[in-house]
């Protein structure tokens, strides 16, 4: 039987980019170069604060000739999506940008499992983009282990089926993507706190050092070549009470790090790499915390 699932995300949005200046709009400030965008790729960036601090994270796709599209966070009443369409109106200035909230006109879709890509596509390299139906179908441009992601308009799900996807949940779907340790924006990076270079940015393909200038790009480039990265976040188990999100990881009595998320027996919490190590004794309150490094994750040598 083909172990390929699909969950229809609800807490996402999509705001379309047209106009004749969209892609230099937001080359000047996406951390990911948005020119590599196309109808066959697919990418994955952020918005930083001038400071290089994080605001939010999306997938870029192509929608057509004229038109991108952003799948960005929705947050709790759409405030999220809000804050993202607020903020990119703000830079507009003249630029000849058209921006619309397109959430309504689509479904967001993961498809996950071990043959999540087996009927969709014949290149897994991450960003791979195509169409399907009336939609767009991309491997999911960080990992291609985290499957696809489609966009499709709203009542054409029974695509789904065509695919040989079964139906399953959001849970799911966080589950493997915190055992894999990517990040699903304000759930674990801190609003105006969190370094993209401690949240696995560089491996996962969403910033390019040499694209050019873009808004924080001073203080990732200086965290990158000066070696500054000095916690990363990264999958653990848990085994015991479910900590919540901000509680301290504790090594004896020095602080090891903060759990960002928990679903199931795993989660995802930004830890002090001088504490990763097999004689690590890591709890969380009465809980005890195990790190896992996934096979992408580039430690320094010093932590490695």
């Amino acid at each position: 039987m083909s172990e390929s699932f699909y969950a229809v995300l609800s807490d996402r949005a999509v705001i379309r980019v047209s106009g004749p200046d969209r892609v230099s709009f937001l080359q000047g400030l996406v951390s990911n170069n948005v020119e590599t965008v196309s109808a066959t790729k697919s990418g994955y960036g952020a918005l930083l604060t001038p400071q290089g601090k994080f605001l939010f994270d999306f997938f870029v796709y192509q929608q057509d000739e004229e038109s991108l599209l952003l799948e960005c966070e929705r947050g709790e009443n759409g405030e999220r999506a809000a804050e993202l369409f607020k903020k990119l109106r703000m830079y507009k200035l003249r630029a000849k940008v058209e921006l619309t909230d397109v959430t309504d006109s689509y479904d967001v879709i993961a498809v996950f499992g071990k043959d999540a890509l087996a009927n969709l596509f014949t290149d897994t390299t991450p960003g791979t983009t195509g169409r399907i139906a009336n939609g767009i179908k991309a491997v999911d441009p960080r990992l291609s282990a985290m499957g696809a992601r489609i966009l499709l308009p709203k009542n054409e799900l029974a695509e789904m089926a065509a695919i040989g996807a079964s139906e399953s949940d959001e849970e799911s779907y966080h589950q493997l993507r915190v055992s894999l340790g990517l990040p699903n924006g304000s759930e674990e990076l801190e609003i105006e706190k969190s370094i993209l270079l401690e949240n696995g940015f560089e491996e996962l393909g969403g910033v390019d050092f040499k694209k050019g200038c873009y808004m924080g790009q001073e203080l990732t480039a200086r965290t990158k070549y000066r070696g500054l990265v000095r916690k990363r976040l990264l999958p653990i188990s848990v085994e015991g009470p479910a900590p919540e999100a901000g509680t301290i990881i504790m090594n004896g009595d020095k602080e090891a790090g903060t759990i960002r998320s928990v679903h199931g027996n795993g989660g995802l919490a930004l830890i002090r790499l001088e504490r990763v190590g097999d004689d690590a004794d890591l709890v969380a309150g009465d809980t005890k915390i195990t790190v896992q490094v996934p096979g992408w994750v580039k430690l320094p040598e010093t932590a490695a």
